[in-house]
């Protein structure tokens, strides 16, 4: 992918909002390979003639194999308030999966402490007594069941790493075609 290929759905002078396709990283990592940071810097470097280093704010991140909707501020002001609306949960997070099963319930609040390995780079459920875990909630309504798979709507109190993928893991529904909880 390349800065030009960027579907860029709203720009203004405080944010950008950009699809993130899937298989995409949202910054740079060891594979080196292209990620949004990086494009969207390379995009508005072009766009407006900037000379050096651009500043592009990461406020959120998707996981590598999950598509969909990214916000990043253009400035630094832009940057600490929408972090703010996030920490005040303000910031509506919003996800569609498609899980293997059907949901136990229609409706439902997940709560559950993760710990992240970071040697692994995987996140597990762990007791709330679990030194360095951090709080994970999150809630999904079921859209619709077609036999093996489901599609939920899911809304992220928190947002941790691979929240969603084991989260919904824990409760029997994975997502579907995730290589790495699936």
């Amino acid at each position: 992918m390349t800065a030009d290929e960027l579907q860029i759905l709203h720009e203004d002078n405080h944010i950008i909002v950009v699809v993130k396709p899937q298989n995409v990283a949202s910054q740079p990592d060891s594979s080196g390979d292209a990620d949004m940071l990086t494009l969207i810097k390379e995009y508005v470097r072009v766009k407006c003639g900037k000379p050096g280093n651009v500043f592009i704010g990461l406020v959120h991140r998707l996981d590598r194999p999950t598509g969909g909707i990214m916000v990043f501020a253009r400035t630094s002001k832009a940057a600490e308030r929408l972090s703010a609306q996030i920490r005040e949960g303000s910031f509506d997070k919003r996800y569609y999966a498609v899980v293997m099963g059907r949901p136990r319930e229609k409706t439902e609040r997940l709560a559950h402490y993760l710990l992240k390995d970071e040697e692994t780079n995987t996140t597990n459920v762990v007791p709330a007594s679990t030194a360095g875990c951090k709080y994970a909630e999150l809630q999904y309504t079921l859209i619709e069941n077609e036999g093996i798979v489901s599609l939920v709507d899911v809304r992220l109190d928190t947002g941790r790493s691979h929240q969603i993928r084991v989260q919904m893991k824990t409760i029997g529904n994975p997502v579907f075609g995730d290589a790495r909880y699936g």
